[in-house]
């Protein structure tokens, strides 16, 4: 026994002392942790300019965003470019403030509300419609995305107890198969995680923009670009849709008049 014991010290001597297995990190999912922009001059001074106007008051109704959200801020002409009618109509008088920012992805709208952006207010109605600049540069799939808008749910939820949240789905596009197929899939998942919430209300707008199984082009303002670009973004008519369609839901979580059966 002896013998065998010493044999196997100068094998371990020689050859070396077994490894353990490597572990593997855990892989750390961009989509669902808070990512700054700031060092953006514009995106600081809207940053800025945003908290402001929260700490102003008061606060009923929050839309949270990327571009299409602030797009309601553009006036025209041209008139496909002139969204400001569209939230004076849907939204003037109701203390209603947006928070959408070009470009910003799930992960730039959690660092929005970790540092500000739900704190010291509370809506009756927080809207939400993000995830499309997730398929952009950052190439996040719908496996990482859904849980990023999860997240935000999550905070929202967390800061502001006694906020209505409506969350819409991600918008439908043409800026690849790729993208289209992980849109897909991110609102199936979203449809799956809230259906019958009494908080999260989900709604999927997607049949909006649709026309005999693809996308009405007419319904969105990227083909007027020059040179045009990939389709994305609703054209102002397409928002009063989007609008139109949601506000039952939101007057009845206001508790205020619909405003479409006002015209």
């Amino acid at each position: 026994m002896r013998g065998w014991r010493i044999g196997v010290v100068l094998a371990l001597l020689l050859f070396g002392f077994p490894q353990a297995p490597a572990v593997a990190a855990p892989r750390v999912n961009l989509a669902a942790v808070p990512i700054s922009r700031m060092d953006l001059p514009w995106w600081r001074r809207r940053f800025e300019d945003k908290q402001a106007e929260l700490r102003r008051g008061p606060v009923d109704l929050v839309w949270y965003g990327d571009s299409i959200i602030q797009d309601f801020e553009h006036h025209g002409p041209p008139a496909w470019q002139d969204f400001a009618p569209i939230w004076k109509r849907f939204y003037g008088g109701r203390h209603a403030v947006n928070l959408g920012f070009v470009g910003d992805s799930t992960a730039n709208l959690i660092w929005r509300i970790d540092h500000g952006e739900a704190s010291g207010i509370s809506p009756k109605v927080a809207v939400v419609l993000i995830g499309a600049n997730n398929f952009g540069l950052p190439h996040w799939p719908a496996s990482q995305t859904v849980p990023g808008i999860e997240e935000v749910v999550r905070l929202l939820r967390n800061h502001l107890p006694h906020t209505a949240i409506v969350l819409l789905s991600v918008l439908p596009s043409e800026r690849s198969a790729w993208v289209s197929e992980n849109t897909t899939l991110t609102n199936a998942a979203l449809a799956k995680r809230y259906a019958g919430s009494k908080v999260v209300h989900y709604v999927d707008v997607t049949d909006i923009f649709m026309k005999g199984g693809k996308l009405d082009r007419k319904l969105f303002l990227d083909r007027f670009f020059s040179p045009p670009e990939p389709l994305l973004h609703p054209t102002p008519a397409a928002q009063a849709m989007i609008c139109a369609a949601i506000e039952p839901m939101i007057a009845k979580l206001m508790g205020d008049r619909n405003r479409v059966a006002l015209r």
